[in-house]
């Protein structure tokens, strides 16, 4: 099992949640970015800088991941694709993506894109609150509990 991080998009704060779980568990993460960013050296933690273009990053995290692996992201049709390889997903404010959810959102986003074109302000997601990251912890901790072996 790998962790794999969509980096580019990754709240700061929620990559230092995952290089002190990364650390604790010693389970290997790789962050996918497309620039060059900061990372602890930890030979178990490294980054994969991609070249810049649109879904260049996310694809080489669906053609690099596994059945069993973790991708944290905020990207639905990444998730929707990482699912669909048997790999998890779960989003940088604590939810899982998953078969059951997975289309709802991929409706949901492809409604609101229709919106946004004809116009009409939508208005932007909400700050990062301290619930949000204490539940992201929470699901990260319990999800490499069950799926991590030491």
């Amino acid at each position: 099992m790998q962790i794999w991080v969509d980096a580019d998009s990754c709240p700061g704060v929620i990559k230092e949640i995952l290089f002190k779980a990364s650390t604790r568990t010693k389970v290997t993460m790789t962050l996918v970015a497309n620039h060059p960013m900061p990372i602890p050296r930890i030979k178990w933690i490294s980054l994969l800088q991609v070249p810049a273009g649109f879904d260049v990053a996310d694809n080489e995290i669906v053609k690099r991941s596994n059945a069993g692996d973790l991708v944290i992201t905020g990207d639905i049709p990444l998730a929707a694709e990482i699912i669909d390889k048997g790999a998890h997903a779960l989003n940088p404010r604590g939810e899982f993506y998953n078969a059951e959810n997975i289309r709802q959102r991929l409706n949901m986003r492809d409604f609101m894109d229709t919106l946004r074109s004809s116009g009409v302000n939508t208005g932007g997601q909400a700050s990062m609150s301290q619930n949000d990251r204490r539940e992201f912890a929470n699901q990260l901790d319990r999800f490499l509990q069950k799926n991590a072996a030491n």
